[in-house]
């Protein structure tokens, strides 16, 4: 390719998926961090061979549940014991059994929403283009193909070098993706 700031990476095509899970296996021990694998079906063990990291999304349920939490708590608690305290019956002003639902039901709530909105953020969607699809073959990943991508933004990535490496892990063809 002529125009390297134009590439997005390489994308090397597989038969079986054995074949890319050894070859993201191969491609990870060299040292390569910014590469993704694509198939038309889960593959165990592709996500350990790509070197996958730990989501934070926990973290953001978590975080999201406990606004939840502490919200709809004070929805109750403020208005019922500080800016309108009215004692009925002589009951409590601050009657925290009374406010459990509600605090149970926004923590569910904002925990989903938390969720939602960041497994959409952490996974960069909604993304309806993606480089790869400029790759004719890639169609074949839908059906019986497997592929995997070495982003040129990789510090090891080298164009000529990554693109023999690649075929010397039995890969079908090696083509270049544009951006």
């Amino acid at each position: 390719m002529a125009d390297r700031s134009a590439m997005y990476g390489l994308l090397a095509e597989f038969e079986r998926a054995d074949q890319l899970v050894a070859a993201a296996q191969q491609v990870r021990a060299a040292g390569f961090t910014r590469t993704d694998a694509f198939s038309p079906f889960p593959i165990e063990g592709l996500a350990e061979a790509l070197g996958a990291r730990h989501t934070r999304l926990p973290l953001v349920v978590l975080i999201g549940g406990l606004i939840g939490c502490v919200g709809g708590y004070l929805l109750q608690y403020v208005p019922s014991a500080i800016d309108y305290p009215l004692n009925v019956g002589g009951r409590p002003l601050h009657s925290w059994p009374a406010f459990i639902p509600v605090t149970f039901e926004l923590t569910i709530l904002c925990a989903a929403l938390a969720a939602v909105l960041g497994m959409l953020a952490l996974n960069g969607l909604p993304m309806p283009y993606h480089p790869v699809f400029h790759v004719p073959r890639f169609a074949l990943a839908t059906r019986d193909r497997f592929f995997l991508c070495v982003e040129a933004s990789d510090p090891r990535f080298d164009w000529r070098g990554t693109k023999d490496f690649l075929q010397s892990l039995g890969a079908r063809e090696v083509t270049d993706v544009p951006r």
